[in-house]
């Protein structure tokens, strides 16, 4: 088995760092456009280039680029160079290509995505106006995956994880610095967001460049299509393309309802999501992104006891990290929101439809974590194909569930399908797991799962109760709500270690040293 542990930590460090930049990004657009046309308008056309993100970045790219990329690394440096460099080369082709018509074409793309947005005067031409001018963010974040995975694959996870970071960092200094120049010059502030996002995604890739070199990659001018290593990889890609883009059809139609809901439903969605996403990306991402060379190695070695005993570890690591953070962060939704969000234009009102949302969408974090760390199995098997069909139900199922509930629920409708497609996905792939890697004894998996959640839950109230308390003796301002937190959150914390050993999960005292290990 491989102790993924110092992978995990390296890239949770690097990764927190990048998701709290994150939020500070959150809190500079919230505070300086607050909710309405103008951020409900950005928020849409930053999701058109990111209709293509996780098929030519993250997602997609790694999983088809990892595996094949580890093959290549056991032939010497030369294969090794030659493939990232091919891989490389018709990304710069590909998705060059793929930006510029994108550009060209926002005006459309908009009208066709947030079509609701035609109601308001101006809306929908601001959205098809910033599109443009965001949409080479797809071609840098493309490059900055690519970075990403040669690093991975070379065992450097810090640098990687770090890189967003310098995304979010221009995504809100970059606003910041041109709200008077473009206010005082008659032009929607808004645009200086938009920049940002462009700025910020060249950055994540370059703050990488160094990183490459130190690891040993060197550049070659090759482009091959018919080299049986990029075919191999190509082999990966389709099938995990085509399984995105079922999610990325969910992703379109989401937001074609959305834009139809009352204005600013897209700024609470958006906000609430990018709380959610810092556990997730900590932890859930993290390990993920960890394990899949481990997989890949151990698969391509045919030793399967390694494989399988990695993802018991790994899975059980998952649901140690997110199942108690996840509803310590349910139980202080609403003083969460209020610290980070509720100032400037961002109104208390604002808050708490944010909170309301935070709640649902936490419930399925430990889900998608899991559903990452599964998933990986199969891609390290050279199995694109089993992810890919249930990816195609998972989305049948969020947009059925949507369609049914916006109408009862609104805006809420959105993170609960979310949840509920996360958990169906993951179920599914752990039932499949066994025609990869044989059974995985998930009857003491599942006991842990029981009692982790039962532990967690004890936290979780007693997380609550300290927040109410607290929040009669401390009141409502912003140091207030920041001690109300820390104070709660390490109380809950506390609660759920106690009632962890209680129930038994002498685990988590093993995962607390692993992690504090230096």
């Amino acid at each position: 088995m491989a102790d993924i542990a110092k992978g995990v930590r390296s890239f949770t460090l690097g990764t927190a760092l990048s998701r709290v930049l994150g939020l500070v990004r959150e809190m500079v657009i919230n505070h300086l456009f607050g909710a309405g046309l103008a951020n409900d308008a950005f928020r849409a056309a930053f999701r058109i280039p990111n209709l293509l993100r996780d098929l030519f970045a993250e997602n997609a790219l790694s999983s088809a680029f990892v595996p094949v990329l580890t093959e290549e690394k056991k032939k010497g440096r030369e294969a090794e160079n030659r493939f990232a460099s091919n891989i490389l080369n018709t990304l710069l082709l590909v998705v060059g290509l793929i930006t510029l018509l994108g550009m060209l074409a926002a005006r459309p793309l908009a009208g066709l995505m947030a079509h609701g947005f035609d109601k308001i005067p101006g809306k929908l031409a601001l959205t098809g106006q910033m599109t443009a001018v965001m949409f080479p963010f797809l071609l840098f974040i493309a490059l900055a995956a690519w970075a990403m995975s040669v690093l991975n694959t070379n065992g450097s996870f810090f640098v990687p994880a770090v890189a967003p970071a310098m995304f979010n960092i221009f995504s809100f200094l970059t606003p910041l610095a041109l709200f008077a120049y473009l206010t005082g010059r008659g032009v929607e502030p808004v645009l200086g967001a938009a920049i940002g996002v462009m700025t910020g995604g060249l950055m994540q890739f370059l703050v990488q460049v160094p990183g490459l070199r130190r690891s040993g990659f060197r550049y070659r001018p090759v482009i091959s299509f018919r080299d049986p290593a990029f075919r191999r990889a190509m082999a990966l890609f389709v099938p995990v393309a085509i399984g995105l883009s079922g999610s990325r059809i969910s992703f379109f139609v989401n937001t074609m309802l959305i834009s139809s809901l009352p204005q600013k439903s897209l700024t609470w969605l958006d906000s609430a999501y990018r709380i959610m996403h810092l556990p997730l990306g900590l932890f859930g991402i993290a390990i993920g992104a960890v394990a899949l060379p481990s997989f890949s190695r151990f698969a391509a070695e045919g030793d399967t006891e390694s494989v399988r005993s990695t993802l018991q570890d790994s899975l059980r690591m998952v649901l140690f990290l997110t199942v108690p953070t996840s509803v310590l962060i349910a139980a202080l939704a609403g003083p969460i929101t209020s610290l980070i969000y509720v100032h400037g234009r961002f109104t208390a009102a604002d808050g708490s439809a944010t909170a309301a949302i935070l709640v649902l969408y936490m419930i399925g974090v430990p889900f998608m974590s899991a559903m990452r760390n599964l998933a990986s199995v199969f891609f390290a098997h050279k199995d694109a194909k089993t992810p890919m069909y249930i990816s195609f139900i998972a989305v049948g199922l969020t947009i059925v569930l949507n369609l049914s509930l916006m109408g009862w629920l609104g805006i809420r409708a959105f993170p609960l399908s979310a949840t509920i497609s996360a958990a169906v996905n993951a179920g599914l792939l752990f039932v499949l797991l066994p025609r990869k890697i044989g059974s995985l004894q998930a009857g003491p998996l599942f006991l842990y799962l029981g009692r982790m959640i039962l532990a967690s839950v004890c936290g979780g109230g007693a997380t609550w109760g300290m927040a109410k308390g607290a929040a009669a003796v401390l009141g409502q301002g912003r140091l207030a709500l920041f001690g109300l937190i820390v104070v709660a959150g390490l109380a809950g914390a506390a609660v759920f270690y106690g009632a962890a050993l209680l129930l038994g999960l002498t685990e988590v005292k093993s995962y607390v040293r692993r992690f504090l290990r230096v």
